[in-house]
């Protein structure tokens, strides 16, 4: 399984059963509801990934100093399962998304989660900067061992549709 990017993707890619899936859909009388149906299980198949990769982030040690807006629990709200049936990309996945407006820091889910870590420059100094390094994968941790289990959940989201479609054609 492999998203749009590693580290901060995990996703089904697109197949040709799901494509197969969406054209049914659309040629259902009440497809645009069908389509919300199966991207909202899609996306329930894969929360159990999302909320360990949340529990990974917030583990994540600080150096102890109150700041606001907190670095992890941002970057915590950011991470949610995505779905999208049609256009260049179909799938599911789990995506970190940037974390705008947060200390300065868009890439922070990025940054925190590779091993080189980031520079910053040390507060009230323009000149003085310093490395700073996160919980190392912590994002590709979250889904070791997993990966099997939500693309089967997620293919079993699919099915499901695919046989309530095929039902009512009957």
């Amino acid at each position: 399984m492999a998203g749009q990017g590693p580290p901060f993707t995990l996703g089904v890619e697109t197949h040709d059963g799901l494509a197969a899936l969406v054209r049914a859909i659309r040629a259902e009388e009440d497809g645009k509801q069908l389509r919300k149906e199966l991207a909202r299980d899609m996306r329930e198949a894969l929360k159990p990934g999302a909320a360990e990769a949340k529990s990974q982030i917030m583990s994540m040690s600080s150096a102890g100093l109150p700041t606001s807006p907190a670095l992890r629990s941002s970057i915590a709200r950011k991470i949610r399962p995505e779905v999208k049936l049609g256009g260049r990309w179909s799938g599911a996945r789990v995506k970190a998304f940037k974390t705008k407006n947060v200390r300065g820091f868009p890439n922070a889910p990025k940054r925190t989660n590779r091993a080189g870590g980031w520079r910053h420059p040390v507060f009230g100094s323009r000149e003085v900067w310093v490395q700073q390094r996160g919980k190392v994968d912590w994002f590709d941790r979250s889904f070791q061992g997993h990966e099997a289990q939500y693309k089967a959940a997620v293919e079993a989201a699919m099915e499901n549709m695919a046989r309530r479609i095929a039902e009512r054609a009957r």
